[in-house]
């Protein structure tokens, strides 16, 4: 109804729509971090994941360049370059194995790695007081018709 006239505010509302719709379908598509390749035999690639994840966790959240600083006073072996810890960390993130985080500073950005939460031990038993499971369904009384004699 109020946009059957045609006038400037239909024409702003299809304008901002168009937008929207242009700006959308004419952006790359993310790279799919499952399919990198680690450049090296995949034994290879898990030890020196295992080592970068222990690094990031020792230290808490860190930058590319301060993780590439940590590894090498850690005497990782295995990462050939700058360049490859990159690709690594990228392949971790597609494993699920870390998570990259974006901190603002004003009109700067960083971007730190971050191991993700680990699950609860599963050695702690859990208190079955303080679930409610219904294990045993209580007897259904069945409703039948009366006979009358």
């Amino acid at each position: 109804m109020w946009f059957s006239r045609g006038g400037a505010a239909s024409k702003a509302t299809a304008a901002v729509s168009s937008g929207i719709f242009v700006r959308y379908f004419s952006r790359e598509r993310a790279v799919n971090v499952r399919k990198i390749n680690p450049k090296v035999p995949p034994q290879e690639a898990y030890s020196i994941a295992r080592g970068l994840y222990d690094v990031i966790k020792a230290h808490g959240p860190l930058t590319v360049g301060n993780t590439w600083t940590h590894a090498q006073e850690a005497g990782l072996t295995g990462l050939q370059s700058k360049t490859h810890m990159k690709i690594m960390l990228k392949w971790m993130r597609g494993r699920k194995m870390l998570k990259l985080l974006c901190n603002n500073v004003g009109s700067n950005k960083k971007f730190l790695h971050t191991t993700l939460p680990e699950e609860p031990q599963k050695d702690q038993p859990v208190s079955t007081m303080g679930l409610n499971l219904q294990t045993e369904r209580p007897p259904l009384k069945k409703k039948g018709k009366k006979k009358s004699k």
